[in-house]
């Protein structure tokens, strides 16, 4: 049977993650609070940001930026800014 969570981003019970995905008590609170979709919501989104802002995951500098991003992605219910992208309309 599937683990769920209460998720903070979705706001609602989904179903969780298998495991701990991230070290440490973020990873913690993660695996606690996110659920698999808003996971893979964030996984898009970091994926961007390495891209487009060409970080360096050996970079510690790097590494914090996005674990910021990430925290404010999933816990503070704000969304990751990308210059030039343009999200697209449902509709379309």
């Amino acid at each position: 049977m599937a683990r769920t969570v209460n998720c903070v981003y979705l706001n609602k019970e989904a179903e969780g993650l298998a495991f701990q995905l991230y070290p440490g008590d973020l990873g913690k609170r993660i695996f606690d609070n996110v659920s698999k979709e808003a996971w893979a919501l964030w996984q898009s989104k970091q994926t961007m940001l390495i891209n487009e802002k060409k970080l360096n995951m050996m970079n510690v500098d790097d590494r914090k930026f996005l674990e910021e991003q990430m925290v404010n992605f999933l816990f503070e219910g704000k969304d990751v800014e990308i210059e030039g992208y343009v999200p697209q309309k449902d509709d379309e």
